[in-house]
């Protein structure tokens, strides 16, 4: 069930994906970027990850965080998969102690900072 679990998130989270990378790619002038690569000798290989892929960066970096923010705020299909997921995790654990879901609100909001400040480098 991890295979469905991830499928669907996978489909969920596509059109995300895709449009941050769509607007990345729609900022800059690919064709130029490529002929200028190709006309100096860099092979696709290259291109891709030299010139093409630095310039879409940021685009690629806040699709991804985007997607992530998604897929842990989701809870139908781990719910309907059977499978635990993080909104309940920490109903669960509030429910009998008293620290750790402070303990974890702080690590989920460390790990959005942390992924906001990355798209700001």
């Amino acid at each position: 069930t991890n295979a469905l679990l991830v499928i669907g998130y996978a489909t969920l989270a596509l059109p995300y994906m895709y449009r941050a990378v769509d607007t990345g790619l729609r900022t800059i002038d690919v064709r130029t970027l490529t002929e200028a690569a190709q006309i100096l000798g860099a092979g696709w290989g290259t291109i891709i990850t030299r010139v093409i892929l630095p310039n879409v960066l940021i685009a690629v970096l806040s699709g991804a965080f985007l997607t992530f923010a998604i897929v842990i705020g989701e809870f139908t299909m781990a719910s309907l998969l059977n499978r635990p997921a993080f909104g309940p995790y920490l109903q669960n654990i509030g429910a009998n102690r008293a620290y750790e879901p402070a303990a974890l609100a702080i690590i989920a909001f460390a790990i959005t900072w942390g992924c906001m400040s990355l798209i700001q480098i």
